[in-house]
């Protein structure tokens, strides 16, 4: 990974707080404690050991639910495990800093920008963590132990808790979410600055109204070949403090009580430490949706036995008390939980004197601080996808007379902060943020014009149109929202329900408004799409000159979108899922098998693909330099040359690509295995170096074994996949060498 640098302030910190914890750890050797757990001095095992032999049974199992109460005999607080910091800390009462959804922020494809944002959420969770500590106060979402990130592969767009990923490529999820993961958790060695918790393990990607009894069913090739890298990476090379197992049952075991997923991989195989939560609720559904387990005490006691520390719930757990006077499982076989729990609890600080923890020195200020509203900026440029630019007319000119900036997320915050969210003091919109760049000599026309869906459109004679005849340009701003795509949500609309999309389409009325538009206007249109999946959008991809795809931006996204259009900042944004053209396109919902699915194995045509991207200015590939041949286990470096061919400067995401044509029916037809966003003036040249190791030069088999193949290898480096579908940036440069 990247050598990431600290800013002056926290070096500042960590020098103060090193100061702290040097002066309380020589006090701490003489101090008397009531009870040796509380003695910093102490190894973190020794004293974990020591508190949970003073534990009664009853209160070992209260401390297993997510709402663990204190122990005031033993000076223990209460503490909610249950936190958020999905783009930002969520669900908080405090005004914090929103960045673009998940997805949004994988459009970025800059693992630096995602370490950042992780670094910066964690201060701020830490802040209000510290704030509610000095109040006494305990209660959910104030904890620092953050259920997140979802890195669940993007299958399938309909999914609509897809927009909390990372998107649909395994790579790309493990290193973004690598990247989010120890820029939350610190650098300090011997504390967590917070914990991070990889989420849903495992094969979990919908439908939301089936998943607390559906069974997913796949091969060995899928398991190892797609759901489970970005979690390897995550556990084995992040050392991510957290786990939730998901809802739905792998194989017929419920994933919180799954002999391969939580006792032979995670545990045994990866040798994780770590805590395991369930996802809410998710117990309950052994008995109550599976109906694997007869009672709460047989999926109590199965779920612990597989490993699953936390409940999650109010209810099964407690029936572990019982469980263990019936004989079903020991005291013993709960404390190696327990251990794990108060493992994590003490790798926070939070039995040490706040004076020896750098990071509860962090303040209340820090919230929303420059840096980080500048972060959310930054990200929020950094996730725009030019779509199409036919006749550039984008970037548009500041010195238009009259603009309409109309359509269902013109001015609508609510759909820019996504889900999983906080609240920021400032949100910017479009209509808001083209208002106040242009200023007060250009006419700003604004209509919202039409709902999200509208099942009676065919009826609508959209007058609204009537005023717009004297605009220089019109600015649509639609998409969905995510009050229409979402967890297990009570939505039921054309083309959406329970919180899925039952149609990757547009919804009818907006192609339909945009026809209108194009017709009885003649002006040229652009179209800016918020959403948290892909929209098949086929008639517009032909008709419509400018499409911006704007994900849902955070608080920055209206000023993040004026700057685009109005070419303040150059869009480098990039797929990280594939656009398909149609329904047609896509296999049943259900169906967990990989055929055909993502651009790894789909065999059709996408409207963009995976990885595409546009930008304001044009690059060049060349000097791909790759070994004629390469030793089987080694690794193999690629360098090519990127030059800015266009006048202007701009970023460009340099994308590769690796393919075993004609090696393995059970290769993808093309994997990414190496990015790196860089910026570049116009007409300067840069050299781009990637190191493949021998897992990146494998395939899986039909049994779940990596294999590196002998012979032909392709590489492929540019600005896009290398077919003529889904090119976009710079042409790519592609080379084939031997593996012996």
């Amino acid at each position: 990974m990247t050598k990431y640098t600290l800013s002056m302030k926290t070096n500042f910190l960590i020098f103060t707080a090193l100061l702290f914890s040097l002066s309380s750890l020589a006090q701490s050797t003489t101090k008397k404690y009531d009870f040796p757990f509380q003695n910093p001095s102490l190894s973190t095992e020794a004293r974990v050991n020591d508190l949970v032999t003073r534990l009664t049974p009853e209160e070992k199992v209260a401390q297993m639910l997510n709402s663990a109460p204190a122990v005031p005999r033993l000076n223990i607080p209460a503490y909610n495990w249950w936190n958020e910091c999905l783009h930002g800390v969520a669900r908080t009462t405090f005004k914090v800093t929103v960045y673009p959804q998940a997805i949004g922020m994988a459009a970025t494809f800059d693992a630096n920008s995602l370490h950042t944002m992780g670094d910066y959420t964690a201060e701020e969770g830490r802040a209000i963590y510290n704030e509610s500590i000095r109040n006494d106060k305990h209660a959910i979402y104030l904890g620092v132990t953050y259920w997140t990130p979802n890195i669940n592969i993007f299958r399938d767009p309909r999914w609509g808790r897809g927009q909390e990923t990372y998107g649909e490529d395994p790579y790309l999820t493990g290193t973004l979410g690598k990247a989010f993961v120890t820029g939350l958790q610190g650098n300090d060695p011997r504390y967590l600055k917070a914990a991070a918790c990889a989420k849903h393990y495992a094969v979990h990607s919908g439908p939301e109204p089936t998943r607390h009894e559906f069974n997913a069913v796949i091969s060995d090739h899928d398991l190892w070949d797609t759901y489970l890298p970005a979690f390897r990476e995550l556990v084995v090379d992040a050392k991510v403090a957290g786990v939730m197992c998901a809802y739905n049952a792998l194989e017929g075991q419920p994933c919180c009580g799954n002999d391969l997923l939580m006792t032979n991989i995670l545990r045994n195989q990866w040798n994780f430490t770590g805590y395991v939560t369930s996802d809410c609720g998710a117990i309950d559904d052994f008995y109550e949706r599976h109906k694997t387990h007869t009672d709460a005490e047989s999926a109590a006691v199965d779920a612990v036995l597989h490993g699953t520390d936390v409940e999650c719930g109010r209810v099964t757990y407690k029936s572990l008390a019982q469980a263990m006077k019936d004989g079903k499982i020991t005291e013993k076989q709960i404390d190696v939980s327990i251990k794990r729990l108060f493992t994590i609890r003490m790798r926070l600080g939070m039995f040490d004197p706040s004076e020896m923890v750098k990071y509860s020195q962090i303040p209340l200020s820090v919230l929303e601080s420059k840096e980080h509203k500048d972060q959310a900026e930054k990200m929020a440029h950094q996730s725009m996808v030019l779509l199409r630019n036919e006749g550039h007319v984008l970037p548009l000119s500041k010195k238009i007379k009259k603009i309409a900036i109309i359509g269902p997320n013109a001015d609508n915050a609510n759909t820019e902060l996504g889900n999983y969210n906080g609240f920021p003091t400032v949100v910017t919109t479009p209509y808001k943020s083209i208002k106040d760049k242009l200023g007060d000599g250009v006419e700003v026309f604004y209509s919202k014009a039409i709902p999200f869906v509208d099942s009676n459109y065919a009826q609508n004679k959209f007058p609204v149109i009537d005023s717009l005849k004297d605009a220089d340009v019109i600015v649509y701003v639609g998409g969905i929202s995510p009050r229409l795509e979402g967890e297990e949500m009570r939505v039921s609309q054309p083309g959406f329900k329970g919180g899925d999309r039952t149609s990757i389409a547009l919804p009818a009325v907006q192609t339909a408004f945009l026809k209108a538009l194009k017709e009885r206007t003649g002006k040229p249109i652009v179209f800016v799409m918020m959403t948290g999946s892909a929209i098949a959008i086929p008639w517009e991809a032909q008709n419509i000159p400018g499409i911006v795809n704007a994900w849902y931006g955070g608080q920055a996204a209206g000023d993040a979108i004026a700057d685009v259009l109005f070419c303040d900042y150059n869009p480098a944004g990039r797929l990280p899922v594939t656009f398909y053209k149609s329904d047609n396109d896509l296999p049943a919902f259900d169906n967990y098998s990989m055929e055909n699915r993502t651009y790894r194995y789909f065999k059709g045509e996408a409207l963009y693909g995976f990885g595409y991207g546009l930008s304001y200015t044009s690059f060049k590939y060349d000097q791909l330099n790759v070994p004629a041949t390469a030793t089987a286990g080694k690794k193999v470096t690629v360098t090519a040359r990127i030059t800015n061919t266009g006048k202007m400067d701009g970023e460009e995401v340099a994308e590769l690509y690796v393919s075993h044509p004609g090696q393995s029916a059970q290769a993808p037809v093309r994997a990414l295995k190496g990015f790196k966003r860089l910026f570049l003036k116009a007409g300067e040249s840069k050299m781009v170096s990637f190191e493949l190791s021998a897992g990146d030069l494998s395939t899986i088999d039909d049994k779940g074994h990596s294999k590196e193949l002998a012979g032909k290898v392709q590489v492929s480096v540019g600005g896009s996949q290398p077919d003529a579908q889904t090119k976009a940036s710079g042409k790519t440069v592609d080379a084939v060498f031997k593996v012996i």
